[in-house]
């Protein structure tokens, strides 16, 4: 099955931005009738919900940011009364209120409907078995992920997070088809296996769905590679709706962003004015169709790219480029933006070191310095003086000349940089303590 909802996948330039019009002239009189914060912002801007003729006007709507959701904690985004919300989830902030999000019925079964058709890029079907290791609970991630391959009918392995050998014990034993995980978890089950002595190609294995952080098309070829796999990346944030905003298909040629569901744009994180397409810059999503916590012109922090050009699988909608990092997330080193992601592709250029990785940043007096920590490969670590002397040299040569600062390399024995069963911890900021 190469679409799971054909029709909307591939409709037509025209019919999309008719529909997407319509939608979001609803969404406007639905924002600004029911949730007192649009109504406010729409009035503070001077802007009515009968000033929307045109898909132009989206850019004199107010953006809303996730401290606006903090704000309003914990209900007061709601557009539909408690008793039409059927589940609430949350964000997982380290600072400040969680960010919750509510859903309707109606709401749970279109997320369903995207999370399919994200699976169904990665060729699920009925006879399919998905062993989910995204977290249940609070995180959309698992609950997502559970209900799309439900939806098509795929049997659903609710494991969740943790305990890589029982992973691997159900990985053999159940006979998974695909995996679900974040792409730092897939690496470090690979890790286990290899350890336990499996061989993760001779397994039914088929496709890996990894997502919620951000990572690179060499991490993507050293996990096919692990596992003789086709690795996606799935999109998704709690705001907007959890995984299913978008999802690569089998092309790896941008993710594709289901625009009858959703408005995408880029804007210039400075200054917030929307940008042309192929440039990069801050993604901004408008959700269309969402019933309990729709939300308009919601600032991501994500860095992207929009790509509207046909893909070669057929389907119509925009794409957006792999996630480089978050505006949040971006150091600044003496006045150069850094992100992981950059950091990580140097790396795994090198294929003498494990893509596992801390950057760490302190201040000397007033200069920011910055330390790489990354460990060597079982296969390449030596107490040898001569080789890591030569190895940090070319690995510090190679960041200053593809990020233009220096940085100490801090080369460390295999396992010993903290694994997570979730989201990696790239960053330690040590400039926050002093």
């Amino acid at each position: 099955m190469k679409y799971w909802d054909q029709k909307n996948e591939t409709m037509s330039g025209e019919e999309l931005a008719a529909l997407q019009l319509e939608r979001l002239k609803n969404l406007a009189v639905r924002l600004y009738e029911n949730v007192p914060f649009y109504k406010q912002s729409f009035d503070q801007t001077g802007i009515k919900p009968a000033d929307i003729k045109s898909m132009e006007d989206l850019k004199y709507l107010p953006f809303t940011t996730k401290q606006d959701l903090r704000d309003n904690y914990p209900f007061g985004m709601f557009a539909v009364p408690m008793q039409d919300v059927v589940r609430v989830h949350a964000s997982s902030g380290t600072t400040g209120k969680p960010t919750v999000v509510g859903y309707t019925k109606n709401d749970l079964t279109i997320w369903a409907d995207l999370v399919a058709r994200a699976l169904t890029m990665a060729g699920a079907t009925r006879t399919d078995l998905v062993q989910n290791a995204y977290g249940y609970g609070f995180f959309t991630g698992g609950l997502g992920v559970h209900y799309g391959t439900e939806r098509i009918g795929a049997t659903i392995v609710p494991i969740s997070g943790g305990n890589s050998s029982r992973q691997l014990m159900i990985m053999q034993d159940f006979k998974t088809t695909i995996l679900t995980c974040t792409p730092s978890y897939a690496l470090h089950l690979a890790e286990a296996a290899c350890e336990a002595g499996i061989d993760l190609k001779t397994l039914p294995l088929k496709a890996g769905v990894f997502g919620a952080e951000p990572w690179t098309n060499q991490m993507r070829n050293q996990l096919e590679e692990l596992y003789g796999i086709m690795a996606l990346d799935i999109y998704g944030l709690s705001e907007v709706l959890g995984p299913g905003v978008g999802c690569e298909c089998a092309v790896k040629d941008g993710l594709h962003i289901f625009e009858d569901h959703f408005i995408v744009e880029i804007v210039d994180p400075e200054t917030g004015k929307q940008v042309p397409d192929g440039e990069r810059g801050e993604l901004v999503f408008t959700t269309l169709t969402k019933e309990a916590l729709p939300i308009i012109r919601y600032r991501t922090r994500d860095i992207s790219v929009i790509r509207r050009e046909q893909c070669a699988c057929g389907r119509t909608h925009a794409r957006i480029e792999r996630i480089t990092g978050r505006t949040d997330d971006m150091l600044i080193i003496r006045g150069v933006n850094v992100f992981p992601s950059q950091i990580e592709s140097v790396l795994l250029e090198f294929g003498e070191t494990e893509p596992h990785y801390q950057l760490v940043v302190d201040r000397k007096g007033s200069l920011d310095n910055l330390e790489v920590w990354v460990e060597l490969s079982s296969s390449m670590f030596s107490d040898r003086v001569r080789f890591l002397e030569d190895l940090e040299h070319r690995l510090r040569h190679k960041i200053l000349s593809v990020l233009g600062i220096s940085a100490r390399i801090k080369l460390v024995e295999p396992h010993t940089i903290p694994r997570s069963e979730g989201k990696a911890k790239r960053i330690v900021d040590r400039r926050e303590l002093s």
